[in-house]
C-alpha cells in the first residue's frame, strides 16, 4: 500500500484506517488500496474489523475527476467493481464496525453502510449528496438506507441531498450509537475490540440470520437457524463457555474464535 490507507492487526481485531489528506477523497488509488485492504481482511480472517478514518473528515465523498469522460459502459462497471467491494465487506464472517468521528460522505457513507455497526461522534455529519453532478448513490448506499430507515427515509436523504446529524440518524436507526467527540477514537476502538474478542463463529451466525431475514423474511430466517446454531455446539468456543457458566456463572468465559 502507498500510505493512503492502513491496515494493522491488535490482538483479535483489525484495523482499516483512511489516511488521505486534507479530505479523504476517494479517487482511483485509494479504492485499489481499500479493494485490496478489504480481500487481505478476507483471506486473513482477523475475529473483528474496525474502519476509520484521520483528519477533519472520515470523507469529503469521491473524487469527481473519477467521473470525468467516463462512458456509459464504463460508469457501469464501475459500479459492479464497487459493488463487489461492498458485497465483500458484508459477507465477511466476523463483526465489522465503521466508526465516523467528523463528516462523511457518499463513498464513505456507503462504505459504512456496509458495515454490521455504525458508531458516530456527536458532531458527525452525513449525507449522500450525488445529486449536486446529477448522480443517484450507486455504491449500495440508498438501497441499504431503506433496510435500516425505510423507504421514505431514503428517498428523503438521497434526492435533498442534505446533511444529517449523527443524532438525527440514531432516531432513524441507520447510526447505532452516538457517542462524545472527546475520546471517540479510544471507545470506538474499545467498541469494536470487544466484539473481536467475543464468539466469532456465533456473530457470523448472528450476521447469516438477519441477513436471511432482511432477503426472505422470518420464516426464511428460521429456516437458517438449526442448522447454524446448531454448528456453533461443534465450537471451542461454545462448549468452553457452557462449562465456564456451569463452574463459575455468567460473565467469565473467554472465547479464540474456534
Amino acid at each position: 500500500m502507498s500510505g493512503l490507507l492502513t491496515l494493522e492487526r491488535d490482538g483479535a481485531l483489525a484495523i482499516l484506517t483512511v489516511d488521505k489528506p486534507p479530505l479523504n477523497l476517494f479517487d482511483r488509488a485509494l479504492l485499489d488500496e481499500l479493494g485490496g485492504a478489504v480481500a487481505d481482511v478476507a483471506a486473513d480472517h482477523p475475529r473483528g474489523l474496525l474502519i476509520r478514518a484521520e483528519g477533519r473528515a472520515v470523507s469529503g465523498g469521491v473524487d469527481v475527476h473519477l467521473f470525468d469522460g467516463l462512458s456509459v459502459e464504463e460508469a457501469a462497471a464501475l459500479w459492479r467493481e464497487l459493488l463487489d467491494l461492498i458485497h465483500t465487506v458484508e459477507e465477511l464472517p466476523l463483526p465489522t464496525v465503521f466508526a465516523a468521528h467528523a463528516l462523511c460522505l457518499t463513498a464513505a457513507f456507503e462504505l459504512s453502510l456496509a458495515c454490521d455497526l455504525l458508531i458516530a461522534a456527536e458532531s458527525a455529519r452525513f449525507g449522500l449528496v450525488e445529486t449536486v453532478v446529477g448522480l443517484t448513490p450507486a455504491m449500495g448506499g440508498t438501497q441499504r438506507l431503506a433496510e435500516r430507515a425505510g423507504p421514505a427515509r431514503a428517498r428523503e436523504l438521497v434526492m435533498t441531498g442534505e446533511l444529517f446529524d449523527a443524532a438525527t440518524l440514531e432516531r432513524w436507526g441507520v447510526v447505532n450509537r452516538v457517542l462524545p467527540d472527546e475520546g471517540f477514537a479510544e471507545a470506538a476502538f474499545a467498541f469494536a475490540r470487544r466484539l473481536a474478542e467475543g464468539p466469532t463463529r456465533a456473530h457470523a451466525a448472528t450476521k447469516a440470520i438477519v441477513r436471511a431475514q432482511v432477503e426472505g423474511g422470518a420464516r426464511a430466517a428460521d429456516e437458517r437457524v438449526p442448522e447454524l446454531a446448531g454448528d456453533l455446539f461443534g465450537t471451542e468456543d461454545l462448549q468452553g463457555a457452557v462449562r465456564s457458566f456451569l463452574e463459575k456463572g455468567p460473565g467469565h468465559a473467554t472465547y479464540t474464535g474456534r
